[in-house]
């Protein structure tokens, strides 16, 4: 028995060879370039959530200021209706 072995039969011309070569090149190229974009979005990404956390936490004790104000506010409103209503 012959075994069948694989073979370029000279009927395929060499542009088409360079030419499927050379889209190998560009789609190794563009995944490399993608994953490269991918990784640079994530680091922007963990770096957004830090930040988001940051003003999250600085919103929340502006948030507490804001509450004690409001209560600092009422009492002195109700101090100063007691002294007005003495005269």
């Amino acid at each position: 028995m012959e075994k069948n072995s694989w073979h370029l039969s000279k009927s395929v011309p060499v542009s088409l060879i360079l030419a499927l070569v050379i889209q190998a090149a560009a789609i190794v190229w563009t995944v490399s370039q993608m994953q490269s974009s991918i990784e640079a979005n994530a680091t922007n990404l963990i770096r957004l959530e830090t930040r988001t956390e940051k003003l999250e936490m600085a919103v929340q004790g502006q948030a507490v200021a804001l509450a004690r104000i409001d209560e600092n506010i009422k009492a002195i409103r109700t101090h100063v209706e007691r002294i007005a209503s003495k005269d």
